[in-house]
C-alpha cells in the first residue's frame, strides 16, 4: 500500500489531497510514521524524527496517527488478498506476498492478477496500491518498490539478473551498515559487483550465514514460499515518552494502562494468550525485554498487569530514566479453541472482564476503567491481592 496511514487519513479528510503530510506526533522525541509524497520531495521520511521533518518542510501538515483505523482498513485490505488466493504471507498492515501460481486458470498472467488486485483496492476502498510480480519473494518485493507511486512492476521469468544487478547492494534484505561498509572494502556498490564476488571471500568478510545470503540473493535466488500467516502472533502496546519516566510508581501505572489497551484489543479479537511480555527502553536507548508465561491463557487486564508487574521486578529498573515502556502478550488462541482455565484467581475476574467489554464496546474504551487511571491523573495504586475489585 501506498503512504498506507496518509491514504487512510485522506479517506476521512479530503482537504490533505495534494498536500505534504505525515501521521505521527507532534512532541520533541515524535517520528513519522508515514510520509506522504508530497511530502517526500522534501526529503521527508518514515521514522524521520519530526523536528527534522518540520525543518525540511515548513508547510508539513501533521496527523496524529489512530491505529484502530488503520487496523481496521488493513483488515478489508488482506480480505481483498485473500478473495483472490489463500496464500497471503503478511509483512506489515500494509504489505503482503501473494501467491498467484494458483490461479493461471482463471488468468493469462500474474501480471493480470496485479492489475486485478489493484483495481479491487481501488474500487472497494479508493485507497492506492503498488505491486511487483516476480518469480520469488524477494525479487518481488523490489519491484513492488519499482512500482511506487501506484503502478505496476513485472520481472520477468529469465530477466531476474538484468533487473537485479544494477541495483545499489543496499538494496538487498540483510545489507545494514557494518554489512555495506565490509562490502564496499571489496569494491562492491552494486548488487551485480557482490554476485561477482567468490562466496568463500564473501564469507571471509561478512561471516558464513550472512554471506551464503547475501551470495544467493545476488544471484537472484531466492527459494523460500509465500507462508499463509492470517493468525495473529502477538498484541503488543508500547509509547516512547516525550519526557522520561522515573521511579517505579510512575512505570507501574503506564504497565497498567497498557495492560488496560492490550487485554482490550484482545477481547475485542476474541483471543486469549499465555506469555505477557515487557520491552523497557532507557534514556541512553538501551533495551531491554523480560516475558513470562502464564498457568492459563488470559484477556483480562488484571493478569496482563500481574505478570508485568513481576517482569518489571526482573528488570531491575530502578531509578533510571525510562525512555520507552511497551507490554505484549503472545502465544495466542481464539475463543473456538479449548482453553485452560486458571485455578490461582476467582473466576469473578473473568466475568468482571467481559462486563467491560460490553460496557466498553457499547459506550467507547474510556467509558469503564481502573479508577487509577481516571481523568488522566495518575494515582497511587497499590498492589493487586486476589480479592481486589476494579
Amino acid at each position: 500500500m501506498d503512504a498506507f496511514f496518509v491514504e487512510v487519513e485522506r479517506l476521512d479528510d479530503s482537504t490533505l489531497i495534494g498536500k505534504p503530510v505525515v501521521v505521527g506526533g507532534t512532541g520533541v522525541r515524535s517520528v513519522v510514521a508515514a510520509a506522504s509524497y508530497e511530502a517526500r520531495v522534501f526529503g521527508v521520511r518514515s521514522a524521520m524524527p519530526m523536528t527534522r521533518a518540520r525543518r525540511l518542510c515548513p508547510d508539513l501538515v501533521i496527523v496524529p496517527p489512530d491505529h484502530n483505523k488503520y487496523s481496521s482498513v488493513s483488515t478489508r485490505v488482506f480480505s481483498i488478498f485473500r478473495s483472490y488466493t489463500p496464500t497471503v504471507e503478511g509483512l506489515s498492515v500494509d504489505e503482503a506476498f501473494l501467491d498467484v501460481s494458483g490461479l493461471r486458470m482463471h488468468f493469462g498472467s500474474a501480471a493480470d492478477v496485479a492489475v486485478a488486485v489493484r483495481r479491487s483496492v481501488r474500487d472497494d476502498l479508493d485507497l492506492p496500491a503498488s505491486v511487483g510480480v516476480a518469480t520469488t519473494k524477494f525479487m518481488a518485493k523490489l519491484a513492488s518498490e519499482h512500482a511506487k507511486p501506484d503502478g505496476i512492476h513485472l520481472v520477468k521469468a529469465g530477466g531476474e539478473l538484468d533487473f537485479l544487478h544494477p541495483l545499489p547492494v543496499r538494496a538487498l534484505w540483510g545489507v545494514g551498515q557494518s554489512t555495506h561498509a565490509a562490502l564496499e572494502q571489496l569494491g562492491v556498490e552494486t548488487i551485480g559487483d557482490l554476485a561477482a564476488v567468490p562466496e568463500p571471500a564473501l564469507r571471509s568478510r561478512v561471516g558464513d550465514s550472512v554471506g551464503v545470503h547475501l551470495h544467493e540473493l545476488a544471484n537472484g535466488r531466492d527459494p523460500r514460499p509465500v507462508l499463509s500467516d492470517s493468525e495473529t502472533k502477538s498484541i503488543s502496546v508500547e509509547q516512547t515518552y516525550e519526557a522520561d519516566l522515573v521511579g517505579v510508581e510512575r512505570l507501574e501505572i503506564e504497565l497498567l494502562r497498557h495492560s488496560e489497551k492490550v487485554a482490550g484489543r484482545a477481547r475485542r479479537a476474541g483471543l486469549w494468550g499465555r506469555t505477557t511480555h515487557l520491552k523497557v527502553r532507557f534514556a541512553d536507548f538501551k533495551t531491554i525485554t523480560r516475558s513470562e508465561t502464564l498457568p492459563a491463557q488470559t484477556n483480562v487486564a488484571r493478569d496482563i498487569y500481574r505478570a508485568s508487574l513481576r517482569l518489571l521486578e526482573r528488570a531491575s529498573v530502578g531509578s533510571r530514566p525510562v525512555r520507552l515502556l511497551g507490554v505484549g502478550l503472545s502465544s495466542l488462541m481464539s475463543e473456538a479453541q479449548p482453553r485452560q482455565l486458571a485455578v490461582d484467581r476467582p473466576a469473578k475476574w473473568d466475568e468482571l472482564s467481559e462486563a467491560i467489554a460490553v460496557a466498553q464496546d457499547r459506550f467507547g474504551s474510556d467509558a469503564v476503567g481502573p479508577a487509577t487511571l481516571a481523568d488522566g491523573r495518575p494515582k497511587k495504586r497499590p498492589r493487586p491481592r486476589d480479592d481486589d475489585a476494579h
